[in-house]
């Protein structure tokens, strides 16, 4: 019997998830839960929150204020970024951000040259997992360059 034809989309977020960092990333979702119910869940599906389609980002109004739950993603995401890095390199990193729901959007438009992420931090995502773990390792490697560019620095 002929194995079943698989798409490269399928192959491709395989390949993504066993990305380093998306790999961390998961490891932090997972250590945050604590009542057993995400035990046995897939990682694509831990992580399918962070999938938002062009689509789903045309339905989302341009401008809004975030929900908990997209700034727990965001959260999560540079927190993984930091742990990553860690990982990698030694030195204990952490994003430095916080960010409330209430009034964020609003913060940062009144700083000039404010961040333009916070224009639609409310449609926090990727189009694929792919694309997931390309931005995170992209953080990650340009952070290590940096931290071996310049170690007294890191050490300081």
């Amino acid at each position: 019997m002929p194995e079943a034809a698989v798409s490269p989309a399928v192959h491709e977020d395989e390949a993504a998830l066993a990305t380093p960092f998306v790999k961390c990333l998961v490891r932090l979702i997972r250590a945050q839960e604590s009542y057993g119910s995400w035990e046995g869940k897939s990682d694509a599906t831990l992580l399918a929150d962070f999938i938002v389609t062009k689509e789903q980002r045309r339905a989302l109004p341009t401008i809004g204020d975030p929900d908990p739950a997209v700034l727990c993603r965001l959260d999560m995401f540079y927190t993984a970024v930091g742990l990553a890095i860690e990982e990698r390199c030694g030195p204990v990193t952490s994003p430095m951000m916080e960010m409330k729901p209430m009034g964020a959007s609003d913060d940062c438009f009144s700083r000039p040259g404010g961040w333009s992420l916070c224009r639609d931090i409310h449609r926090f995502g990727f189009e694929t997992f792919r694309k997931l773990a390309e931005a995170g390792t992209k953080l990650v490697d340009d952070a290590t360059a940096a931290i071996e560019a310049y170690p007294d620095v890191t050490r300081a």
